[in-house]
């Protein structure tokens, strides 16, 4: 049999989680905390459950869901998406992006994408006969080379893919990368599909800088966020599109087709917990927990640039050992009982830095028992 994606091998999240089972260690690897959503949000699904709410949602989501989340958009973005035709309820953020990339990516087509990145975007690309043209972000800070980029656009450029807050960098756009993104696109006219599901966890002041802010991005844009990383429930895998009328009827022509619709019952509980604005909360939420993973290790030989946004920190283990760190990831899971991602992994080139991530949305004791660890090797 012949393989679409010959090159792609198990994921480095299972790999590793399957490797802290085994050796019994800490996990800080996979992007999920390891404690409880909110107990309200529970009675909620459990409400809707039991009232009835168990049959198919409308294939675009329950409205009352798209309704609030437009007001949230709203408040949060200064623009208000028509709740009926621009706002698209997905079975979680990799199925929008994966969607996104099928319903606009033809055979041929360059897809230009900042690495190191989220494992699927490539994937995607690469099923839908697309050509993935990566850049490297620049270290330490991870920023975008725009220069670099604009370079690379070539006629058969369709689409840029962004990711802000970061993963697995945790660095964030700032005002001038929306700037040079906004001269790309208006030149180029090229679409944009940006991974925003960090949106609300970020950090020391910084606000998020949505595309759907920019009058210039929207009409090209198509923009994906997540319920499970705001709610602390990634099993649920629910998350949403946004893009303007023509490209949300050309992306919901895929999604009725690989999803339909999403789970239902969640849907109207979510709706209804959004009035708790709960989200709001998550900055400092996080904050706390990267500044304690951060302060614990400072006599580590560890070296960290804090990380700006979601809830992954990176560390640099040069100074510790020679390793690829593939290598030294499995070594300090096997004898440390610690596991993170080899930043390599998030590479099509396998580029290694000598950076592992590690996810810290994690309770403070897992995390300052991380930190011991870290600090003895």
């Amino acid at each position: 049999m012949k393989s679409k994606i010959p090159q792609v091998k198990t994921s480095i999240f299972t790999i590793m989680s399957r490797l802290a089972n085994e050796q019994n260690a800490i996990n800080l690897s996979q992007g999920f905390p390891n404690f409880p959503c909110s107990p309200q949000l529970l009675s909620l699904v459990n409400k809707y459950v039991s009232k009835g709410y168990n049959q198919y949602a409308p294939m675009t989501g329950v409205p009352v869901l798209r309704e609030k989340l437009s007001d949230k958009i709203n408040s949060l973005y200064k623009y208000n998406p028509n709740a009926t035709s621009e706002i698209t309820i997905t079975a979680g953020a990799t199925q929008a992006l994966f969607t996104a990339i099928t319903a606009f990516i033809h055979e041929g087509d360059e897809v230009i994408v900042l690495e190191p990145c989220y494992d699927s975007y490539i994937p995607a690309i690469k099923l839908n006969g697309g050509i993935p043209i990566p850049i490297a972000l620049e270290s330490p800070q991870y920023s975008v080379p725009w220069d670099t980029v604009q370079a690379a656009i070539s006629d058969k450029t369709r689409m840029i893919i962004i990711n802000s807050p970061h993963n697995p960098t945790g660095a964030m756009l700032n005002p001038s990368d929306i700037l040079a993104l906004e001269k790309i696109v208006k030149k180029h006219q090229i679409l944009v599909l940006s991974d925003e599901v960090y949106e609300h966890i970020t950090f020391d002041g910084m606000p998020h800088h949505s595309i759907l802010a920019s009058e210039v991005l929207r009409p090209f844009s198509l923009v994906c966020f997540s319920f499970g990383k705001v709610l602390h429930a990634t099993g649920w895998k629910l998350g949403y599109i946004v893009a303007e009328e023509g490209l949300s009827r050309e992306f919901r022509k895929v999604h009725q087709f690989n999803v339909f619709s999403c789970n239902t019952p969640i849907q109207y509980a979510i709706a209804e917990f959004l009035d708790e604005k709960e989200y709001l909360s998550l900055p400092s939420f996080f904050e706390a927990k990267r500044n304690l993973l951060l302060d614990a290790i400072k006599s580590s030989r560890f070296s960290s640039i804090p990380s700006s946004g979601t809830y992954f920190q990176v560390l640099d283990y040069s100074a510790i050992s020679e390793e690829g760190d593939f290598e030294f990831a499995q070594r300090i899971t096997k004898e440390k009982k610690l596991a993170s991602i080899p930043i390599s992994s998030f590479y099509s080139n396998g580029k290694d830095d000598k950076t592992i991530r590690l996810c810290f949305a994690k309770t403070n004791e897992t995390l300052e028992r991380a930190a011991e660890i870290l600090i003895n090797i």
